[in-house]
């Protein structure tokens, strides 16, 4: 799930952007005023979007940026005078005074595109262990030995076996080794 958290140095400015967002249909998951909190909440989540201003209590933008993990993103809002500097980093950026749509547009990008990153990471097949590659192996060629299968009917039946029972393919492939 992607998280909204939203960071400004007065909670009244956080509260309202929260709001603006809730009442667009945009989930946030907290409103806070310092970075340390904003840091302590992406300990704990996967994918997330922090909206927030150029300078907090204890810490700039940038030095948060530093904190926050590879599967969060940034929506900086920023004043004119700050805007050029913060715009040729690879954070977006929103000048002030901003217009709610604006806002909610940004956000709702920049959660489309996580999400979109987040559904390829899922989608990509699991890396095995040489230890497990072997376990399949092991688990075909006693298939293959016992049953009289060719290697792919093998893999297959491991495959099918797999997914009837709700198990991994290794699980599935040391259950057939502790039969056989």
């Amino acid at each position: 799930m992607i998280s909204v958290i939203v960071v400004f140095p007065k909670l009244e400015e956080a509260k309202s952007i929260k709001n603006l967002l809730v009442r667009s249909g945009i989930h946030v998951m907290a409103a806070c005023t310092t970075a340390a909190q904003v840091i302590k909440l992406t300990d704990d989540l996967d994918y997330g979007i922090v909206v927030g201003g150029y300078k907090f209590a204890d810490m700039m933008y940038s030095e948060l940026l530093e904190y926050l993990p590879d599967t969060f993103e940034m929506l900086l809002i920023a004043s004119k005078r700050h805007y050029s500097e913060c715009s040729s980093s690879d954070i977006v950026c929103l000048s002030m005074p901003i217009k709610g749509a604006d806002l909610v547009e940004q956000v709702q990008l920049i959660y489309d595109r996580l999400y979109y990153r987040m559904k390829r990471a899922k989608a990509k097949p699991a890396v095995r262990s040489a230890e497990e590659k072997q376990v399949i192996t092991q688990a075909k060629m006693l298939l293959m030995k016992n049953k009289a299968m060719s290697e792919a009917e093998a893999h297959r039946y491991l495959q099918q076996k797999s997914m009837n029972s709700g198990t991994s393919l290794i699980e599935t492939a040391h259950m057939i080794l502790d039969i056989f």
